[in-house]
């Protein structure tokens, strides 16, 4: 609920900035590509400022996330390397343990010579 209510007191008065924004910034401005032509450029078309700024932000974006995502992929393969060494280990354990239970569970012949040659100190 406060989660909540936080989310609405942040995201509202951003929401409302780029609304002001956008109706403040209808007029529409001239997007070329080419640089080095003469006037007037050939790559050229014309577009609301606030919507070249809103398509220029969702571009950076996107960018910085392919950007990160690309930096942590040493770090998500050691993360699936990680994880397959555990499900080994994990496989490995649970057949010690049924050993260990099989063992346990076979009873053990009294009159063995391991058994005469090795007495407990507490034993009488």
């Amino acid at each position: 609920m406060i989660r909540n209510i936080l989310t609405a007191l942040i995201l509202l008065p951003i929401a409302a900035a780029i609304v002001l924004f956008a109706v403040g910034n209808r007029a529409p401005v001239a997007v070329g590509f080419d640089p080095f032509a003469a006037n007037p450029p050939m790559f050229t078309f014309a577009m609301p400022l606030f919507l070249l700024l809103l398509l220029v932000l969702i571009a950076g974006v996107i960018l910085g996330g392919v950007s990160a995502w690309m930096r942590q992929s040493h770090w998500r393969r050691r993360a699936r390397r990680l994880a397959a060494d555990l499900k080994v280990t994990r496989a490995e354990a649970e057949k010690l343990r049924r050993q260990v239970e099989a063992a346990a569970a076979q009873p053990r012949p009294h009159g063995s010579i391991a058994a005469i040659a090795y007495r407990h100190p507490h034993a009488a």
